[in-house]
Order: C-alpha cells, then structure tokens, then sequence
C-alpha cells in the first residue's frame, strides 16, 4: 500500500518533475497509447475484412452441395435426382436451415453491339435471395418459381455495363448443344457484389427455364443448395450430409456427392485463414514497441530520481520497496497508455465504419471501403495482454534501483 501511495503522488506530480522525466513519461505512455491503437485497429479491420469476404462468398454459394458425382471438378454438371425425399431428408439434418434445389447451364448474352460467355442459375422459390436481394443497384428480384417461366434475368453490374443494357431492356441468351437454342429475357434487376469473379460470371433466372432447356426428367437438378444456420458447424453437418446421401445411388444409377464451399473456393479462404498471420505478426511487433518505449522511459525515469531513491533507502526503505514504487509508477503510465491508445482506436473504427475514409479497389480486394468488426474478447485480449506483457518487462530494469546507493545519489545530478 505504501509503494502504491508514492507512486500515485509521483505519477500526479509528473508535471513538476523534471523535464526529462515529463518527457520520458510521456513518450512512454504515447508508445503505448499507440501500439494499443494500431493493434486494435488492425484486428478490426482484419475481422471486418474477413467476415465481409466470407460473407459475400456465402451468400453467392450454398454452404454445402449436393450434386452429382461426376459433377465434382466439371464446368458443366451431371443430373442427379433431387425430389421430395431427398430434400426432406437433407433438411432434417441438424444445422440444416434450408434445402433449395438449382440448375446451372452456360450460355452466352448477346445484343446488336455485344456478346458475352456466362453461366445462368436457375433458382425456384426455395433458394433464399436476401443476399442478392440486399446487392441490388437497380430494378428487382423477382419472385422466381420452379413451374413457371418468368422471362426474366437478373444480371450484374459488370455484365449490364459490358452488354450496355439496363433494366428493362431485352436481352437474348444463346445456349450451344446439338443445335442453338435461344431465349429472349428481359433484365429485370441489376446487382453489384464487388466479387468480380462471380460478377462477370453468373445471372439468375427461374428455375423451370433452365431445367426445359437441360431436358432433364422432372426430378432430376443439377443438385440441391443447403444453407445453414451455424457456418462455424459447418464440418460436423457435412458428415451429417455424407451419412445421409454420400454413395447411394439415385433411380438412374447415379452417386451422390456433397462439397462444401470451402473445397469449391479454397483459394479464398486460404487467403483469408493467411491474414490471421497479419493479425499475429502485427500484435508482435506492437507490443514489442510499447514493451521498448515503456522501458526506455521507465529507465529515464529512475535515473533523473536517483536523488529521491537514495533518500528514500537513507530513510529505511528496501531496494524490493524501491523497486515496487517504479513498478506501480510504470504500471499507472501503462494504464494511461491503454486508456488513451483505446479512445484512440475506437474514434479511427468509428470514423471509418460511418464515413468509409479509406477506401479500396473492390476489383482487387473485393470491397469498396476498408471494413471494420469490434470483437470485444479480442479487446479484452489485446487490452489485458498488453497490461501483463508490459508490466512483466518492467521487472528487469526495475532492479536498476538496487545499484543505487544513499552515498551516491547525493552526489547525483
């Protein structure tokens, strides 16, 4: 109690000390304040980032699949049969939020000036459309079936700006087997995700004008989409997928085969397990900086008070005491540090989550402003972590203390 005492009339009487002292004070708690900063801020974009990414990627895919064996690899897929009684069984699985079955055929747009290679996706009402629904730039989802021919397309901004067309307008698909088949649509919604992969790739029509156009049986899709309602699950409901359909056979002696979207886009989610590394090597090298600037001004500190340690052992106090008040003095700069790098933080994620200050190129990065994510536990992580890392290696330079005589310290200056 009574280290902890001197050290807060110290640590408040920091602007009567010397110059040297206030100067090394506050160059400690500043390392501090902004080595905090920089690690909350970059974590928090790191996780915004990532579930932003991770989230558009989701919502363009099924969490898991459900399709054809031969499909696995393929461009085009192989029918399969997906009736009532797969998808019920599929959706009784735990975890499981909905079962939606789809059909992809490639073909090609064309207008008088332009012609463009896409894949079309056919959805019924099942398929759950709130993601490309809250990426809409102009025009609408429809309402899409799986017994009804709409006569519609919706298209991405990408394709809509290389075609030249806009919502309303009448757009013809090209579809190559045997012979040319043709479809006349009219682009009823334009939507933008910043996944330029997907963008330039694929639009969306009913399900049932797809299916004509493939000429398969009633039954049979290219496979069933299930979403569902825990991704971090994702693991333990596939094998519930795989017990329930993996290697059976439908009623045309075709196997069934599931795929999650992380084996169908490993790319991606490799490339966003790398930045878990960044976060890593970032709170590394900030808490190095803080650890340096702290211990710097620690041993600045003591050195300019050399005269009051020598008449605080004169007046009977232990070098452990001594040692004890430097500690809580460093203690308290610390904290100061931590307050302030938080205040710090939280303005810079606030500021960018409502303004969008910094900005992107959403071809390369797939997002139009740097996203941000507040993780408390990663806060508390980071704030407590830097607390016992910092106080723990003001231990060594604190025992500078112990060289300090009352004899000498007089003669200090």
């Amino acid at each position: 109690m009574f280290t902890w005492f001197v050290a807060k009339r110290l640590f408040a009487q920091g602007g009567n000390s010397g110059r040297a002292s206030r100067l090394a004070t506050g160059i400690a708690t500043f390392g501090v304040a902004i080595g905090l900063a920089v690690m909350l801020v970059s974590v928090a974009i790191v996780l915004g980032f990532q579930r932003e990414v991770q989230d558009k990627v989701l919502g363009f895919g099924a969490h898991i699949k459900v399709m054809n064996y031969k499909s696995l690899g393929q461009q085009e897929f192989q029918p399969i049969v997906i009736d009532d009684s797969v998808t019920s069984r599929l959706a009784a699985i735990p975890n499981v939020a909905s079962v939606a079955r789809f059909c992809i055929k490639p073909g090609m747009l064309k207008t008088d000036a332009n012609f463009k290679g896409i894949a079309i996706q056919g959805i019924g009402q099942d398929y759950d459309q709130s993601f490309i629904n809250s990426h809409m730039i102009s025009g609408e989802m429809p309402h899409f079936t799986d017994s009804v021919s709409s006569g519609k397309l919706v298209i991405s901004q990408a394709m809509a700006r290389e075609m030249q067309v806009e919502v309303g307008q009448t757009i013809y698909a090209y579809f190559f087997e045997e012979t040319v088949r043709a479809r006349k649509f009219t682009v009823a919604g334009i939507y933008r995700t910043n996944l330029t992969d997907f963008d330039k790739n694929f639009a969306y029509t009913d399900l049932n004008t797809i299916h004509r156009l493939l000429g398969w049986d009633s039954q049979q899709y290219a496979g069933a989409e299930i979403r569902l309602k825990d991704f971090e699950k994702l693991d333990e409901t596939l094998m519930g997928v795989v017990n329930e359909v993996n290697h059976k056979q439908d009623a045309y002696g075709e196997y069934y085969s599931s795929i999650t979207i992380k084996m169908e886009h490993p790319q991606i989610f490799g490339w966003l397990q790398l930045l878990d590394m960044d976060i890593v090597v970032i709170l590394i090298l900030m808490i190095c900086i803080s650890i340096f600037t702290a211990i710097s001004g620690l041993l600045i500190i003591i050195l300019e008070r050399t005269n009051f340690i020598g008449i605080m052992k004169a007046l009977g106090a232990r070098n452990k005491q001594v040692r004890h008040l430097f500690l809580n003095y460093a203690m308290l700069i610390i904290l100061r540090g931590i307050v302030l790098g938080n205040l710090l933080a939280f303005a810079l994620i606030y500021l960018q989550k409502q303004f969008g200050l910094i900005t992107l190129d959403p071809d390369v990065y797939y997002v139009e402003a740097v996203p941000v994510m507040v993780n408390w536990w990663w806060v508390l992580a980071i704030d407590l972590g830097t607390l016992v890392i910092s106080a723990l290696a003001m231990i060594v330079p604190s025992f500078v203390v112990s060289n300090i005589t009352p004899a000498k310290s007089i003669r200090f200056e």
